[in-house]
C-alpha cells in the first residue's frame, strides 16, 4: 500500500496556530467545577458555591465556563442529566443505519470535523507498525493535555494526560498499540495537528483530517461505526453490536470502544449505557462529561 501524502505537511499548510486567547489552564478549572457539580448535583449547588470551589469570583467563573463550554454552568448540568442522555439515545439504532456509510479510505463526518479513515492491513497489523516512523508531542487542549501521535499516513494516536506525571504512562499505553514502530518526539510537527483537531474554526469538509488505525478486524469495525454517530446524538454498546450483525457481542464492543486509540476524533464518548448512564471511559468519566457538555454547547451554537 502506498503511503498517503504527509498528514503533517497538510496540517502545516492548512492550520494556523490556536487563537492567542486559548488558556491551557482553563480545563483544569473547568474539570474541578464539573467534578463538583457532578458530585453535588442533587443539592443543585449555586454559582457562588462552584466558583468558590475553583477559587474564582462568580463573574470570572461564569465568563470562563461560558467561554470554554458555550453554555452556562446551569445549562451544562442540564445537558448532562439522565433525561438528556436518554434524548441523545433516541432512535439510536436507526441513526447508525441511516448514517452516511464511511469507507475505510473515504471521508466520514464527525460533527463538523471531517475524517478520512484508513486501517492498517492485516499484514501490517500483525507486523505491529514495523518500519513506520511516528512523531509525537503533548499539547494543551480543551480537555486537558493531549498526546498527539502522527505518521505520514495520518493521525495515529490521541490520548489525554491529567498531569505531567501521567505523561510516561499515557505514552506507554499509546506506543504499545504500535509495538514495532519508531517513535520520535517532535512537538513542532504535532502542534499543527492539535490545532486542527480541537479548533472548530478549522473543521472543513474540503480538508478532512486523515487518520490511520491499527487494531483487529472487529475493533476496526467498531471504530468505523463510531464515526457514524453525529454531534448531539449517542448510541449504546448493544446497538453497535446489532449494527455489526453480532447482537450478543455488546461486551466485546465495550472492550473495543475502550481501546479506541483516537479519543475525541473517533467519538467513543458518544456511547452510553442502554439506560442513558455514562458508564466507563478510558480517560475518565469527568472528561467524558466535559466532552459531551462541550459538544452540547457547540450544537447549541450551530
Amino acid at each position: 500500500m502506498q503511503p498517503l501524502p504527509s498528514a503533517l505537511d497538510t496540517a502545516h499548510r492548512a492550520v494556523p496556530p490556536r487563537p492567542a486567547d486559548f488558556d491551557p489552564e482553563d480545563y483544569g478549572r473547568v474539570c474541578r467545577a464539573i467534578a463538583y457539580l457532578t458530585e453535588n448535583r442533587l443539592e443543585q449547588p449555586s454559582l457562588a458555591a462552584v466558583a468558590a470551589e475553583v477559587g474564582l469570583s462568580e463573574a470570572h467563573f461564569q465568563r470562563l465556563f461560558k467561554r470554554w463550554a458555550g453554555l452556562s454552568p446551569k445549562q451544562f448540568v442540564q445537558a448532562l442529566t439522565l433525561d438528556h442522555a436518554r434524548a441523545l439515545l433516541r432512535d439510536s439504532a436507526s441513526v447508525l443505519e441511516a448514517a452516511y456509510e464511511v469507507g475505510l479510505s473515504g471521508p466520514g463526518r464527525l460533527h463538523d470535523l471531517f475524517v478520512s479513515f484508513e486501517a492498517m492491513s492485516p499484514g501490517e497489523y500483525k507486523a505491529g507498525g514495523a518500519g513506520l516512523k511516528i512523531v509525537y508531542g503533548f499539547h494543551p487542549s480543551p480537555f486537558g493535555e493531549a498526546l498527539i501521535m502522527a505518521s505520514p499516513r495520518g493521525l495515529a494516536g490521541l490520548a489525554f494526560a491529567d498531569n505531567p506525571e501521567d505523561r510516561s504512562k499515557v505514552l506507554a499505553d499509546m506506543t504499545g498499540r504500535w509495538p514495532r514502530a519508531d517513535f520520535v518526539e517532535d512537538q513542532r510537527q504535532t502542534a499543527a495537528l492539535a490545532a486542527r483537531i480541537f479548533d472548530p474554526v478549522h473543521w472543513r469538509p474540503g480538508e478532512p483530517l486523515r487518520v490511520v488505525l491499527i487494531g483487529s478486524d472487529f475493533e476496526v469495525r467498531v471504530w468505523r461505526t463510531l464515526l457514524k454517530i453525529p454531534l448531539g446524538r449517542a448510541t449504546t454498546y448493544g446497538d453497535i453490536a446489532a449494527h455489526l450483525g453480532q447482537p450478543k457481542a455488546a461486551r466485546a464492543v465495550g472492550a473495543a470502544v475502550g481501546r479506541n486509540p483516537l479519543s475525541f476524533v473517533v467519538p467513543c464518548h458518544r456511547v452510553l449505557g442502554k439506560t442513558g448512564s455514562l458508564t466507563g471511559y478510558h480517560w475518565g468519566l469527568t472528561r467524558k462529561r466535559a466532552i459531551l457538555g462541550w459538544e452540547a454547547g457547540l450544537a447549541k451554537g450551530v
